[in-house]
């Protein structure tokens, strides 16, 4: 910076820039000061010795500048830094070998392709080597030379060869082999050992990254500085400096996640009008006795957090995670009585105007006995303006609707508890609204079971209940894999089923035919099929996500009111109305789900007291699929399953990125429970003390 002053000093003085020297001089130290204060922004194309076609595919990935470059960290590393003597080298194995190219030839093959061939030496013996249509290498390597050789050992006509091996030559800073080599994401025309040049060029440029991790953390977690964290997570010396890179970035990466989602938190609290709400005990006890069922355990110890959260004096921000059928509904219900007992509304919102309504039938006579008014505000409902302007008034205490209640022609007399249904489908932008409405209560549910540290970045401004047991008397869903030869079979018998008075959903992939995708069955074709042939003279009915909501409402009505037996179905049906009489899941194509969402259609059969079963038919076996599918058959619980799904996809594959509000993680491991917890403690602890 003082450079800069003395160069705006300089250039004020005019007689001073009458010898060009010193315009020369001044004109460089401009440069040279621009340059250094923001290398990191600077575009690749000026620092970067490639060709626009290399940059273009840079940018493709996102990569600009050499900030860009820098974070863009590796997938894996191999590690050759022990060298194999020929003697030992062994076939199909990855040889590292220091080695002397005592002979080398290019020439051109029949084909037009180039071929080199030579001779490797070192003190125990020589093996030959052979490249193909590498040209480059006769301008690169040179005979009497040291290079490292780094690939496997061919068996060929009779000899062993060093097949296509990377070659580098032996020195200090070798950046393709004789070390742990980083391996990048590629892509087209971009390999790791073009990326690995090019990163290793503009490396030093790593020390210039400012360091904004407050120290004491730094200190107190043991953490290495930014700037060695970067250089060494692309190049490490040994595996020591590379965890330690590796645990700062990963740690860096959680914990502004984490710091993002707490000052969130703390921005809603920051907004409260301190709504105290006092237990209604009474009423509580007298709504629980007409269920007909006691709560369970898991259900009580919820339902005592959010009581506890409501009578706080700030806003409650609580999630409760449940299987299907464990009775979050009821908990929901419960709040609301509360809430509106104590003077206030509440707004509950569900994904789909079926399962408001759903909802409205079951609760409302409940409400209705205690002299609580409910009301539902779906598209087809009659007078909207109306209820408009009783839950204006205030008249209204419960109102049940989708996500579009909160829109800005509702308002409130005293909103004092928002209920969402389905959490994931709940973005900011809808609480901004809901925060529109006094900054109530908020209590969001989910039957998407996510692993306890995962859920801590998903909705890392929420606290956690989980009702992880099932109400006394539900009986576990048989569940089986069933394979096209025993088809008819199931068929036959789920007829006789359905003929006896139950009903059953058969599950397809697809809305219509694809040719690219022969082998899996479409709902079209599959209600056709089924209609005239196995299931011929039962009432079939077909749902799938391109009919309207009136036609889907009204299909699932005829089936819940039984008038349909066997409902072919997409995956429209996932979070759906409760059909008790359905008893029969029946999945084509059942290795093309993921296990969270094959667990969710188990979950539509089993509400009611008869035993209920689940057949996967798959349409083909793969390793894969079929370890998903066995991992179905032998777990009923929602969280193990999620567990092993997480397990074996990774999280942006299971629930969707862009769906579920899960981030894109860079380095950071959705499974180090240890160091997601830490980054939530320390980002607690900065947001508290500001």
């Amino acid at each position: 910076m003082p450079v800069v002053v003395s160069l705006v000093y300089l250039l004020s003085h005019e007689r001073i820039l009458t010898s060009s020297k010193t315009f020369v001089f001044l004109f460089k130290m401009s440069f040279f000061c621009s340059m250094l204060m923001s290398m990191l922004d600077t575009k690749l194309k000026e620092v970067l010795s490639t060709t626009k076609k290399h940059l273009s595919m840079l940018s493709s990935l996102g990569i600009e500048t050499v900030r860009d470059l820098l974070l863009y960290y590796p997938r894996a590393y191999t590690d050759e830094r022990e060298s194999t003597q020929i003697i030992d080298m062994k076939l199909a194995d990855t040889n590292v070998v220091q080695g002397r190219l005592t002979s080398f030839k290019m020439r051109k093959g029949r084909n037009g392709m180039y071929i080199g061939e030579g001779i490797i030496s070192d003190d125990t013996g020589s093996i030959p080597v052979i490249w193909f249509n590498q040209k480059y290498l006769e301008g690169v390597l040179r005979i009497g030379s040291r290079y490292y050789f780094s690939g496997k050992l061919k068996y060929d006509r009779g000899r062993s060869v060093f097949h296509g091996p990377k070659v580098e030559p032996i020195s200090e800073d070798v950046l393709h082999t004789g070390r742990i080599v980083p391996v990048y994401h590629e892509t087209m025309g971009l390999t790791s050992k073009w990326l690995r040049s090019k990163i290793y060029s503009v490396l030093h440029y790593s020390k210039e990254f400012s360091d904004d991790l407050p120290a004491a953390i730094r200190t107190e977690l043991g953490l290495v500085e930014l700037p060695y964290a970067i250089s060494h997570i692309h190049f490490p010396p040994d595996e020591s400096s590379l965890e330690k890179a590796r645990r700062r970035l990963s740690f860096d990466e959680l914990f502004y996640l984490q710091l993002k989602y707490m000052r969130m938190r703390k921005a809603w609290r920051d907004g409260s009008n301190s709504l105290v709400i006092e237990r209604a005990d009474d009423d509580m006890k007298s709504f629980v006795e007409k269920l007909g069922f006691s709560l369970t355990q898991a259900q009580r110890r919820t339902l005592i957090e959010i009581l506890s959260d409501m009578g706080r004096g700030v806003p409650m921000l609580r999630l409760v995670q449940g299987d299907v059928g464990s009775g979050k509904t009821v908990i929901a219900a419960l709040a609301a009585l509360n809430v509106v007992k104590n003077g206030y509304q509440v707004a509950f919102m569900v994904p789909t105007e079926v399962l408001a309504k759903q909802h409205f039938q079951k609760l409302q006579p409940q409400f209705e006995r205690l002299g609580i008014t409910a009301e539902i505000l779906v598209s087809g409902v009659g007078d909207k303006q109306a209820i408009y302007d009783r839950l204006k008034s205030g008249e209204i205490g419960v109102v049940i609707g989708t996500h579009a209640l909160i829109q800005e022609k509702v308002e409130f007399q005293n909103l004092g508890l928002a209920i969402v249904d389905e959490q994931h489908r709940f973005g900011v932008e809808q609480r901004k609204k809901l925060a529109s409405h006094g900054t109530p209560h908020l209590l969001s549910m989910t039957a998407t079971p996510i692993p306890r540290t995962l859920a801590m970045i998903v909705y890392g401004d929420l606290d956690i209940s989980i009702i992880d047991e099932l109400p006394p008397g539900r009986k576990e869903i048989i569940t089986r894999i069933v394979e096209d030869k025993k088809r008819v079979d199931a068929y036959r018998w789920i007829r006789e089923q359905i003929e006896s008075g139950d009903q059953a959903y058969v599950i397809c992939p697809l809305v219509d035919d694809s040719d690219a995708l022969a082998e899996v069955k479409s709902v079209k074709a599959e209600f056709e099929r089924l209609n005239e042939g196995a299931f011929k003279g039962l009432a079939v009915g077909l749902l799938h996500g391109k009919m309207s909501s009136q036609e889907k409402d009204s299909i699932m009505k005829s089936f819940k009111d039984g008038d349909i037996k066997v409902l072919v179905s997409t995956s429209v049906i996932e979070v759906g109305v409760d059909v008790a009489n359905a008893t029969i899941m029946m999945i084509e194509g059942a290795e093309r789900f993921g296990l969270a969402q094959l667990h969710q259609f188990r979950g539509r059969v089993g509400r009611g007291g008869k035993q209920s079963y689940c057949f996967l038919l798959p349409s083909k076996f793969t390793p894969e699929g079929v370890t998903r599918l066995m991992a179905l058959t032998r777990h009923h619980s929602g969280f193990d399953l999620a567990d092993i799904d997480l397990s074996m996809r990774g999280p942006g594959e299971i629930y969707g990125t862009r769906q579920s509000g899960i981030p894109d993680l860079k380095i950071a491991s959705f499974a180090d429970s240890e160091l997601i917890k830490l980054s939530r403690d320390m980002a607690m602890r900065v947001v508290e003390g500001q």
